[in-house]
């Protein structure tokens, strides 16, 4: 039974990080689809704040949890970049069946809480409003293109403020922290430096430590946050939740503008549209998270008879 929960814990670890290495659903997502979100977010929460016993069983957890992102994320990385570039509009495609897919489920998934407090549909518009105004002013300016090379004190500064902005996202069922990296204009950089690492090209580490020091700051921050947020004003954050969700379609469809060449220029991509919009991958993605969806369905209905007998 111990090797099972391990095997589950890394295989929940591995899903996590495909969907955080790429543009559309978050990690976070992911756990609240397949039934261990909350689990998730207080082993976070104790890990930091938590008694000493807490604190043991939560590190085991993150470790098991942590080894499957870590074989997940790494295998994502040193296929996705090319993958990502050449077929940016399947892709996309793919990234919008993961969303509107998705917004079903979390509908489904917290319909009773949503039902008792109703009114609180309006942080739906705050949310989506947020993100398509970041993508907005963001997506698509000559500064949205951060070359990793040679950084200077600014470039440190903002890669370790996306990094902390990132992993936020990556935590929260909603907007994926890939898509914020996406619209920071670091998406592409930050991927092809952490391969170019994987590879023993050393000459992106510092760079890539100050962005892993942001995301640890995110980490600290904002968790006991969620939980917080989770706890008291759940029905509210779930529909913020939704509207970040909304909002991160037009981010997607954005996105093709964002890509560079080799030499840091800008490939001239239009946004997708329904001429390269590719319904056989939005079909795909739709059908992944559906599939999430039974996994989260089965590990529910098999606790429920683990704990009858």
């Amino acid at each position: 039974m111990k090797i099972k929960q391990v095997l589950m814990s890394m295989f929940h670890g591995f899903c996590m990080a495909l969907a955080d290495s790429v543009p559309g659903v978050s990690g976070g997502t992911v756990a609240f689809l397949m039934g261990f979100y909350d689990n998730f977010i207080g082993s976070l929460n104790d890990l930091m704040t938590g008694k000493m016993e807490d604190k043991k069983k939560a590190l085991v957890y993150l470790i098991k949890l942590g080894a499957g992102w870590a074989v997940g994320m790494i295998a994502s990385i040193l296929v996705l970049t090319s993958v990502f570039e050449s077929h940016i509009y399947q892709i996309s495609s793919l990234f919008i069946g993961f969303i509107l897919f998705a917004i079903p489920v979390v509908i489904y998934e917290e319909r009773e809480c949503l039902k008792q407090k109703p009114w609180t549909a309006f942080m739906i518009l705050i949310g989506a409003v947020g993100v398509s105004a970041l993508t907005y002013f963001t997506v698509g300016s000559s500064n949205n293109i951060v070359s990793l090379d040679n950084p200077g004190i600014g470039t440190y500064f903002y890669v370790f403020i996306a990094g902390a902005i990132a992993i936020c996202a990556m935590v929260l069922p909603g907007i994926s922290g890939s898509t914020l990296l996406l619209i920071f204009g670091l998406y592409i950089s930050v991927i092809n430096a952490i391969k170019a690492t994987l590879t023993l090209d050393l000459q992106y580490i510092p760079i890539l430590f100050v962005f892993g020091i942001g995301v640890i700051t995110g980490i600290v921050s904002i968790v006991r946050l969620i939980r917080i947020a989770l706890e008291k004003w759940r029905s509210a954050t779930i529909f913020f939740i939704l509207g970040m969700m909304i909002g991160s379609i037009y981010s997607v469809i954005m996105g093709p503008t964002t890509l560079t060449d080799e030499n840091k220029m800008s490939l001239g991509l239009d946004p997708m549209s329904f001429s390269t919009f590719h319904i056989v991958f939005f079909l795909v993605g739709g059908a992944i998270i559906i599939g999430m969806q039974f996994l989260g369905m089965a590990k529910k209905n098999t606790e429920e008879i683990s704990q009858k007998q």
